[in-house]
Formats: structure tokens, sequence, C-alpha cells
């Protein structure tokens, strides 16, 4: 019975030992990866009410407005964006290197494929519709009533326009 009792307390060491030791090891690994990356919150949420608008990147036509959710659209890494359009605001036709993430929040929000502008054509997004774009696909939309969308993606965020011209961040009076 006494080398039973030894047994078990040598195990029970021997266990403790190594469950110490795996645990140090994968915190010492998950430290050195953490460190390497940008800390990214563990959580967060915001209401409507705090959201930060501002006017959206020269990119965009002026008119527009956007509230970074979470990320950095302009560096590596996931980012949500909601951009504010007024009635009637236009994206000319443009593609992206990554993919594009789009929730319709209020409003209408109409989408369509294609190098040309075409209001006659594309899809209705009504509030609570979802659709997304791959990289490289040449896309537009317009707003029908003031209109809220949300972006979700992979940074950094860039917009080519397909028509350089129609790029208001190549204009001198491009927000003023």
């Amino acid at each position: 019975m006494k080398r039973l009792f030894i047994a078990v307390a040598l195990i029970a060491v021997a266990a403790t030992a190594i469950a110490a030791t795996t645990t140090t090891t994968k915190s010492s690994s998950s430290s050195a990866h953490k460190s390497s990356a940008p800390k990214m919150p563990d959580h967060g949420g915001m209401t409507p009410d705090n959201m930060k608008w501002g006017p959206a990147p020269p990119v965009f036509q002026a008119g527009a407005e956007m509230a970074v959710l979470q990320g950095n659209p302009g560096a590596a890494g996931q980012y949500v964006v909601r951009l504010k359009m007024p009635d009637g605001y236009k994206i000319m036709p443009h593609w992206h290197p990554t993919t594009e993430n789009i929730t319709v929040i209020s409003g209408t929000f109409h989408f369509a494929t294609g190098d040309k502008f075409d209001d006659t054509k594309g899809a209705v997004m009504p509030a609570g519709t979802f659709g997304f774009v791959g990289p490289h696909m040449n896309h537009y939309a317009w707003a029908e009533g003031e209109t809220i969308v949300q972006v979700h993606g992979t940074g950094p965020f860039k917009l080519t326009y397909v028509n350089p011209a129609d790029d208001p961040s190549k204009s001198a009076t491009a927000h003023q």
C-alpha cells in the first residue's frame, strides 16, 4: 500500500511538471507570435450612436461618409467599415485586389459588374442583403435613398478605377 501511494504521488508530480512545461511553452510561443503581429482587441462593439463618421477617403466621390468599426483599412489585416451615401450617390466601375464583402445596413444599394456604368443593370440590394465580389472583378454601385453599407475584408483596402478619369483622388477639387 505504501508503494502504491508513492507511485501515485510520483506520477502526480511528473504530470504536474509536464503540464507546467507545456503551459510555459505554449505561453512563450504565443507571446512570441503576438509580438510579431499588431495587437487586435479580444472583443469590442459599438452602437450606431457612438460610431465616428467622417468624410470618406479621397478615392470616393465627395458626399459619402465613412466610419471605421474595426482594424485599419489602409494596413494589412482584417477591417470593417461603414460607408454612408446620399441618394443617387455613384461609385464608378472599379476593382479591388482582395475580396470585398458588403452588407446593406439601410437604404437600397444597387450593385453591378462590368467596365461601364449602366444603372439599368445590376442587382437591387435592400437592407439586410449580403454580397461579395472577388479580387480584380470590375464592378460599380449606386445608392437609392440614403444608404449605409458595411464592408469588411482583408487590408490594405485599395480601389482602382477602370477609367482613371473617374478617380476623384486624382482631381484637384476631389473633396472640396
